[in-house]
């Protein structure tokens, strides 16, 4: 949840870069309560006399620039330009592909966050 989090924080923030896991976890809690609202929105639409369900329509909406987000940053990651995330099939591998190591033209490591940012000392801890 903590990654999911993490991405609405960033709500619109195109730079940098965002570990496997900050994107997977976001696509597994996004795909989650997307569903909730479509089973809210079944639930409310049989109750009523027709219409249809608007908060699954809203919630995307609301999530598509962070969505958008975190694709262009998974991208960064493996040393590739946001736009690779428009190349279906390829994408997905590059989503799946493990990030470069250490600093790239995109920023630092994020998986070395606690080092580049001078944490040491929790570094060690953990």
């Amino acid at each position: 949840m903590k990654w999911y989090l993490k991405v609405l924080r960033q709500y619109a923030d195109f730079n940098g870069r965002a570990r496997r896991s900050e994107y997977w976890y976001f696509a597994l809690f996004n795909f989650i309560i997307g569903m909730a609202f479509v089973f809210i929105d079944g639930l409310i639409t049989s109750m009523s006399d027709g219409g249809f369900g608007m908060l699954n329509l809203i919630y995307s909406l609301a999530v598509l620039i962070p969505g958008i987000a975190v694709a262009v940053r998974r991208m960064h990651d493996v040393g590739k330009s946001g736009w690779y995330m428009l190349i279906p099939i390829y994408n997905i591998i590059l989503a799946f592909t493990e990030g470069e190591k250490g600093e790239n033209q995109y920023g630092p490591d994020p998986k070395n966050e606690d080092l580049v940012t001078g944490d040491i000392a929790r570094h060690l801890v953990e």
